[in-house]
């Protein structure tokens, strides 16, 4: 069943969702029971000696959830208080734990991670077991002072003391459990905060603009207006959740695209064919970029800049504040 078909049928009930939902019936049973396992102590949820905050979904695919991650991050280096992450470093071919370093490839830590590492900064570890990721950072690293994890709201083993919920203009689509519908697990269910990445939210919830730089990066780390670019013939490319979505904002921008090439999320471009986009600039994303570059070092990734409201920070300062274990800078 080809994944384009599957997403749209999570969007209504129709005849595909309807022939799916006794599995998501089946799918949900089991999600109960791995729930009440963890709440009996049967399996064990371990805490790790500083304040955990989870950034996730409950919605299947990508919602926006890595510039949350960044911007979090971001927001406490700014207050001198040390932060690490952890993630489980999805789409890397190594198994087991490992440091995130500025000279990591995607294929053994994950695009994603790669790209928290080197946009901020912070100390990065991944792991299957995203608690053992946890601790392992703290061994390293033990003046950090807040660990994120980004992504990990259904891994129960690991404790945490914040939860956000991102969500992006699907909301929780048709509002049916997988296969049928896009939930991981049933909402509403509790959580912290629920921060919407989109437009136009579906539910109450604090809210994030969304925009491109007004410059893109080079392989080499210098910057290049898009006002340079407006006369060239461009490529877009993009391996995200919603490459569309990337190449409207740069047409938003004012450039004109000649070809663009809408990739599968996570994509490794190991099978980028470079005469493709011959006699054109090739535009990205920061997230392809640690991947594009290998194979075309031409390319050019335009920052995605993403800023949550205020008061969402004010209530997550407000939700940290009053954790177990919190020390502020």
């Amino acid at each position: 069943m080809a994944l384009a078909s599957l997403q749209h049928a999570w969007l209504r009930r129709g005849t595909l969702a309807r022939l799916l939902w006794p599995l998501s019936l089946l799918f949900g049973g089991l999600t109960a029971l791995r729930r009440a396992l963890f709440r009996s102590g049967i399996l064990r949820t371990e805490r790790v000696d500083v304040p955990v905050v989870v950034v996730g979904n409950v919605v299947a695919g990508g919602s926006g959830k890595t510039p949350v991650v960044m911007a979090i991050v971001r927001h406490l280096q700014s207050q001198g208080i040390r932060v690490g992450v952890v993630s489980r470093g999805y789409g890397r071919s190594t198994t087991g734990c490992r440091e995130v370093l500025d000279g990591s490839t995607p294929a053994d830590t994950g695009d994603e991670p790669l790209l928290i590492r080197r946009s901020t900064g912070a100390p990065l570890f991944v792991a299957e077991r995203r608690v053992e990721a946890a601790r392992a950072l703290r061994a390293r690293y033990p003046d950090t002072q807040v660990i994120v994890s980004d992504d990990g709201l259904q891994h129960l083993a690991m404790a945490r003391d914040v939860e956000i919920c991102v969500f992006d203009d699907r909301g929780v689509g048709n509002g049916w459990l997988l296969p049928a519908g896009p939930l991981r697990e049933n909402w509403p269910r509790r959580c912290d905060l629920v921060l919407h990445t989109g437009r136009h939210p579906a539910f109450a919830g604090f809210t994030a603009t969304r925009s491109l730089a007004d410059y893109a990066l080079a392989s080499d780390g210098s910057r290049v207006p898009l006002a340079k670019l407006a006369d060239r013939k461009l490529a877009a490319v993009a391996a995200i959740a919603k490459p569309e979505a990337f190449f409207e904002m740069l047409r938003q921008c004012g450039l004109r695209l000649e070809r663009c090439f809408a990739l599968p999320d996570h994509h490794d471009f190991e099978d980028w064919m470079p005469g493709a986009t011959q006699g054109c600039t090739v535009l990205c994303t920061e997230k392809d970029a640690v991947k594009l570059w290998r194979k075309a070092p031409d390319a050019l990734a335009v920052p995605l800049l993403f800023e949550p409201e205020a008061v969402f920070f004010s209530a997550f300062d407000a939700k940290l504040s009053s954790t177990d274990g919190y020390q502020a800078a």
